[in-house]
């Protein structure tokens, strides 16, 4: 039986006086896979940057892995388990792609910095022969890559993704989707995704929340993305 992994009660939050959040009450379980779906504006963005603390809430209250994370910073609640891929990626360009994993092993001993780097490469094998070029010369697929491998090295037990597949090209979004199914199948690491491009998100969440001005207004079956009704609804404007 799965655990709860996450918890968010009544969060609330937003840009200093316009409010954005109002009450997101959800629940993930360890391992889960779940999607978040809305159109532009809605507050997808938001809540993950509520839920990694970088934006504050103004009501609520946040526990993961059976803590209460509301009020600590960003770094520690990377420490207690929490990674975060932002939209835009958000790579170190002037860094090498090996340097850019050294940033988010930080903390560890320099024996197990080296296990978990080796660990993440031999993940995401497309990294191999591109150790040390520059972050700011990969192609925007490599560089998504390695901010997804840049989030693992901090072994993550929950990842929140936003937006991985946008501007990327269709054959690195299939070997992104392999590399997120081995996570969950493997690691047992749980994800929260905020995605547009429905084939995406249809295959590999359990279950799609939807967000419709700042609230949670309903849950979706996955496979019925694919309808013509459920998708014209949905899609971003």
């Amino acid at each position: 039986m799965s655990l709860e992994l996450l918890k968010t009660s009544g969060l609330r939050s937003g840009y200093g006086r316009i409010p954005i959040l109002f009450g997101i009450d959800f629940v993930i379980n360890e391992g889960e896979f779940v999607g978040i779906l809305g159109h532009n504006g809605m507050g997808k963005s938001t809540l993950l940057k509520t839920l990694m603390g970088h934006i504050p809430p103004t009501e609520g209250s946040l526990t993961f892995a059976g803590r209460d994370i509301t009020q600590i910073s960003p770094a520690a609640r990377a420490r207690a388990g929490l990674g975060y891929v932002p939209q835009g990626r958000q790579i170190f360009p002037a860094l090498s792609v090996m340097d850019n994993l050294r940033v988010g092993a930080a903390g560890k001993t320099r024996t197990d910095a080296r296990a978990v780097i080796e660990q993440v490469i031999e993940e995401l094998p497309r990294l191999k022969p591109i150790l040390t070029r520059a972050g700011g010369v990969l192609s925007g697929g490599e560089q998504q890559i390695l901010a997804l491998a840049r989030c693992l090295c901090g072994e993550p037990k929950l990842i929140l993704l936003d937006e991985p597949t946008e501007g990327i090209q269709p054959s690195i979004i299939e070997e992104m989707k392999d590399t997120l199914k081995a996570l969950s199948k493997g690691r047992g690491v749980a994800v929260l995704l905020v995605e547009q491009n429905l084939d995406f998100i249809s295959d590999l969440a359990t279950r799609v929340l939807v967000i419709r001005r700042g609230r949670l207004s309903g849950e979706i079956d996955p496979k019925t993305l694919h309808d013509a009704d459920i998708a014209g609804e949905y899609l971003p404007a």
